[in-house]
């Protein structure tokens, strides 16, 4: 057998997975993903066992639903050709297998660092005619670090590099460090701040799929619902400073307003605006009650009418739509051969939505969730993905508010993970795919926890976008992406 299909929140024994030589290894994975646009790789790592590194690849089929799963025992210090050469998908996963285990590959077009910012020496160009403009790693404002590297001609950006690490934690270290279940559930609240909610369901249906638990439909309720408020809350805040960048004060003004609210009833739901202590294994510790769904439909009472009337006004005006239109384009194949999720795949019309294709808590059942696809490509089709998306959401959420099920008394359940197993959970955040996993030992204690945000996939997307556009235009650009720094850096 040269692979084994899992669905998205199911535990295999690790055993089960096979084990390839590394020729066949890659050659199965580059093969399922040759041209075909509906799979892609959402976790490629190793580990240590013993004296020798276990590479697992995971690639996801959109179709089926399936994931396949294959692995391969390699030497430390090897030297291999790599899956880069074939397929582009694979390339920050394989500069970060280098870096982590010395692992060489011959043939991998650009082995940079990935999180490890020491004596880095940046592309160059020796050029009389060009000029290389350096921003950060710290950034006007409070923003989190990153250097970008710019190749310019006059005002025109020529390359881009993107340059990240600055705010390594070393954070799955320390889900294997931290043994009491509330110490790692804080934990996935903290791997990106600004996306609580994705990290943290991920990380509650991954626990409790290792330990056989099976939650109820209240569970799954607040997950579903919480989900789509911090996609709502951040697609506002976000078009909010995109007005910021193109100098649409009243735009800035209203959808900075507009976020307010929405934050403030998760605070009122479950004590923080972040929507941090709300989400746990096996128990929610704040119900969400038929007070509660009259509240929140008071809210969308004040926010909907407010949110048409300045979307309206922002996609008429011509000075905001010559700022967006034709500005950060990103081809369709450039998307496919980058492998890019979430907004950043759809903005150029690859379907790529975890809710659809590997449907989790009541996506697929309760809520039939239909993709906004654009298919531009540039800044106005990000934003236009941001206004579809807030509308989408609240439509589910009044869905959802038309049945709250009966919430049961929380209970301290004791949940004991399994030996001996590995479980992959993916969950479609409001930036795209999230992805975590996890193997046990013999007695159930992890031996590895793995995070992939999707910023992983997409700051490639963010550098390609900005070519041949002027340098005055990558602020705009870069907060349409709005990419996580933390998230990438683990």
């Amino acid at each position: 057998m040269r692979y084994t299909s899992i669905y998205n929140n199911q535990s295999i024994s690790l055993n089960d997975i096979p084990e390839l030589g590394y020729t066949e290894f890659l050659n199965v994975n580059c093969g399922l993903l040759s041209e075909n646009p509906q799979r892609h790789c959402v976790n490629f790592f190793g580990y240590k066992t013993g004296e020798v590194v276990r590479l697992l690849c995971c690639i996801a089929d959109d179709t089926t639903h399936q994931i396949y799963l294959s692995s391969s025992i390699i030497e430390p210090d090897s030297s291999l050709p790599s899956f880069t050469a074939q397929n582009h998908n694979f390339e920050k996963f394989e500069r970060e297998i280098h870096e982590n285990f010395g692992i060489k590959y011959s043939d991998h077009p650009w082995l940079k660092p990935y999180r490890k910012t020491e004596n880095y020496t940046f592309l160059r160009s020796e050029s009389e005619e060009l000029n290389e403009v350096g921003v950060g790693p710290i950034h006007a404002g409070i923003i989190e670090p990153g250097h970008f590297r710019f190749i310019c001609n006059g005002e025109q950006i020529m390359h881009l590099e993107i340059q990240l690490g600055y705010q390594h934690r070393g954070i799955e270290q320390l889900f294997l460090q931290k043994k009491k279940l509330l110490e790692r559930t804080t934990l996935a609240e903290n791997i990106a701040g600004d996306t609580t909610v994705g990290h943290t369901t991920a990380f509650v249906n991954l626990w409790e799929s290792l330990c056989g638990y099976t939650p109820d439909i209240s569970l799954d309720f607040s997950r579903t619902l919480a989900l789509e408020l911090e996609r709502i809350a951040v697609h506002t805040g976000d078009m909010a400073a995109i007005c910021g960048d193109i100098a649409y004060q009243l735009g800035n003004s209203v959808y900075g307003r507009l976020r307010t609210p929405i934050v403030n009833f998760l605070q009122e739901w479950g004590g923080n605006r972040l929507a941090k202590g709300l989400i746990r294994a096996g128990k929610i510790n704040y119900p969400f009650t038929k007070e509660l769904a009259t509240r929140l439909s008071e809210v969308f009472q004040q926010f909907e009418p407010d949110f048409d009337e300045i979307s309206e006004k922002l996609f008429k005006l011509p000075s905001a739509l010559s700022r967006m239109e034709k500005t950060g384009i990103v081809s369709y194949e450039e998307v496919v051969e980058i492998g890019t999720v979430g907004m950043s795949a759809r903005m150029s019309g690859l379907n790529r939505d975890i809710r659809t294709s590997h449907p989790f808590c009541l996506y697929g059942s309760v809520i039939e969730h239909n993709p906004v696809l654009k298919r531009h490509g540039d800044v106005y089709s990000r934003v236009q993905i941001r206004k579809e998306e807030i509308k989408q959401s609240i439509t589910y959420i009044k869905k959802l508010l038309a049945d709250v099920p009966d919430f049961k008394k929380p209970e301290n359940i004791l949940l004991t993970p399994a030996g001996g197993k590995f479980v992959l959970t993916l969950v479609e955040g409001w930036r795209g795919e999230i992805c975590h996993c996890a193997i046990t030992d013999n007695s159930g204690n992890l031996i590895l926890y793995k995070i992939k945000d999707p910023s992983h996939h997409n700051w490639m997307a963010l550098a390609q976008s900005v070519r041949n556009n002027e340098i005055s235009d990558f602020p705009v650009c870069n907060k349409s992406f709005n990419l996580s720094y933390c998230g990438n850096d683990l």
